[in-house]
């Protein structure tokens, strides 16, 4: 069983309960033990897409996580936590709401490439401990800028934001998330304060979207924290493609699995094809290098001549190195 589930992963699940939740549902449905894996990690306060890889596409995963990615986010103004988003303690606070031409004026700022400076509460490690763990003991965290690039930073509507956007009410035990109103009249000549703004960003990896949303706000003269993240595309998958927990737990019930996977080829939709000779694809299948393809270099996936997916495979100087070989045969 090789492919994929894109799965529209909910509030309050991290991405390892999603993996179990498909393991889980397999078992249940009488298909045994299948080989599982994610495509890149959700924290649990996002929402969107998690692709779930099965069998041979579990050797896709890596590639999956070298992709871009889209988000819709948003950020309120006012409250900045220690997670950066809403579900963290409130360390900052400010009385400056920005308007829309400001929000608009500064985003060209955080588009193409950028430094960012990774939140405190990442999986990132920190001489052999994760940052999360270290910042939830109470240590200092300090961690390097890093090198990412914003290919596309937008204003989306609040009503056009894909998906339900789950509601966040403030921890009553801290009364610095009751945001300050600002004093006077907030509907100046450059239009009326925003308490919060709603955005789209296409980002490489290694983005974070709540550092993103830090350094925004912070252009803005203000603080911010994330209140919604859902991922609306990783690497070729969309939510187009996406099925909820409802759907999963079919399989449960004796619901037919190629209801719900998609093909391994469609991890591969946003790499080129390149296809091989029963004699050229008998070389590689040995670990050869395959001479004489007439091709620019790159990265590519190759394909027998009947369509089957041998390898990801480096090509360069007409040469053919496998990197990924796969076993669908």
């Amino acid at each position: 069983m090789h492919g994929w589930i894109i799965l529209d992963k909910p509030y309050g699940m991290g991405s390892t309960d999603a993996v179990t939740a498909v393991k889980r549902a397999f078992r249940a449905g009488g298909h045994g033990k299948v080989k599982v894996g994610h495509g890149g990690t959700l924290d649990p306060l996002a929402t969107g897409v998690l692709p779930i890889a099965l069998g041979e596409a579990t050797k896709l995963t890596g590639q999956m996580l070298n992709g871009d990615k889209t988000y819709d986010f948003t950020i309120a103004f006012g409250v900045q936590t220690d997670t950066l988003d809403v579900e963290g303690v409130a360390v900052a606070d400010s009385d400056v709401r920005p308007t829309l031409e400001a929000i608009e004026a500064v985003l060209p700022r955080f588009t193409g490439p950028i430094d960012q400076v990774p939140p405190a509460y990442s999986a990132l490690k920190v001489d052999g401990k994760r940052a999360y763990d270290l910042a939830r003991a109470g240590e200092e965290v300090e961690l390097a800028s890093r090198a990412v690039t914003v290919h596309t930073l937008t204003i989306r509507h609040p009503e056009l934001v894909s998906g339900p956007i789950v509601p966040q009410k403030p921890k009553p035990q801290d009364d610095k998330w009751a945001l300050k109103q600002v004093q006077g009249d907030d509907q100046g000549a450059a239009g009326p304060l925003l308490e919060s703004i709603t955005l789209t960003a296409s980002v490489s990896k290694g983005t974070y979207i709540r550092s993103l949303a830090r350094d925004i706000a912070q252009a803005l003269g203000t603080v911010g924290h994330v209140t919604m993240l859902r991922r609306t595309q990783a690497g070729p998958f969309t939510l187009a493609g996406a099925i909820s927990l409802d759907n999963l737990e079919q399989i449960r019930h004796g619901a037919a699995p190629e209801d719900i996977i998609l093909p391994f080829e469609a991890g591969l939709d946003d790499i080129p094809a390149l296809d091989l000779t029963p004699d050229q694809a008998r070389r590689l299948h040995m670990g050869q290098v395959v001479t004489g393809i007439a091709a620019h270099d790159g990265r590519y996936w190759a394909r027998g001549s009947d369509g089957t997916p041998l390898a990801l495979v480096s090509l360069s100087d007409h040469e053919v190195r496998v990197v990924r070989g796969f076993n669908l045969g």
